[in-house]
């Protein structure tokens, strides 16, 4: 089980992100890594159902490849984004009544692998009239500062709200919004990257400034984020054109500006609810009884 001292939680609010030696165990970690190359190598997808965004850019030197709610497409994942564990984790730290999952993420940045650009995640999600998220984010590889970890802006979260950042993959300059938002504004950088054990991790403010940098190290580093959302948030109709918003828009029900429950599930609340069918759905996937 996650469970925060008053400590943790105070820190988590001050610097944006608190570190976590042991988020999922080994077994688990080791059932994920096995599913990295069948989802992003050879696109077999367990389900059938292919993930709501597969991004595999090529270049010299390589780029870092993500699957977006790998989830769908695969019964392990699922596992992991589904913990109420990590749900309720999320909640705690952010204060909210539960934990609505928005989507995760798998990550693998090979040897050499380019940097993602350092932003804040929640500026992508200003289609959500509560565009706060927290994040779980969980290393799958043994980290080390050399290797492209993700690495965050200390007290970052408190720096205001930004726009998306020009270029996501690989820029030539992954601090460059990041650099001039703080320059802009008067705050001072102070970077830390996430060493940790493989099933270790940390979890961060959606409004923390964040990205990783080129790994060189000559193994692979890979990770899987579950980037949740109060569970109490909404559509944002007027601003679904921002950000991921023409992605994750599609899901929108007729009528209502609720969030739904099959696309965007909640795996953990004080009240007890939890979307229904979620633990039938990692043990058997869509298949329905007759």
């Amino acid at each position: 089980m996650l469970k925060f001292t008053s400590e943790q939680i105070a820190q988590y609010r001050r610097d944006g992100f608190l570190i976590v030696d042991r988020i999922i165990s080994d077994e688990m970690v080791a059932a994920i890594k096995a599913r990295f190359e069948p989802l992003f190598v050879d696109g077999r997808y367990e389900t059938g159902i292919r993930p709501d965004e597969v991004n595999l850019p090529e270049g010299d030197p390589p780029y870092t490849k993500q699957i977006c709610n790998g989830w769908r497409a695969d019964l392990t994942v699922a596992r992991t984004a589904f913990d109420p564990a990590i749900g309720e984790a999320c909640a705690t730290l952010a204060g909210w009544p539960g934990a609505r999952l928005q989507i995760d993420n798998l990550l693998w940045k090979p040897p050499a692998g380019r940097p993602i650009g350092f932003h804040q995640d929640s500026a992508y999600l200003h289609w959500l009239d509560k565009p706060d998220m927290t994040t779980c984010w969980i290393a799958l590889d043994d980290t080390t500062a050399e290797g492209g970890p993700i690495m965050y802006l200390r007290g970052s979260q408190k720096w205001g709200i930004s726009q998306p950042i020009a270029r996501f993959h690989g820029p030539e300059d992954d601090m460059l919004e990041a650099r001039e938002w703080a320059e802009k504004n008067g705050f001072e950088i102070d970077l830390v990257p996430i060493v940790v054990p493989a099933g270790g991790g940390a979890f961060h403010d959606g409004w923390t400034w964040h990205g990783s940098r080129v790994n060189r190290m000559p193994v692979p580093r890979r990770s899987i984020s579950i980037h949740m959302l109060n569970a109490e948030a909404r559509y944002n109709p007027d601003k679904l054109t921002i950000g991921t918003g023409p992605v994750y828009s599609r899901f929108m029900k007729f009528g209502t500006n609720e969030l739904d429950d099959n696309f965007f599930p909640v795996t953990w609340h004080e009240s007890g609810y939890r979307t229904p069918g979620l633990d039938d759905y990692v043990r058997h996937g869509r298949k329905v009884a007759a």
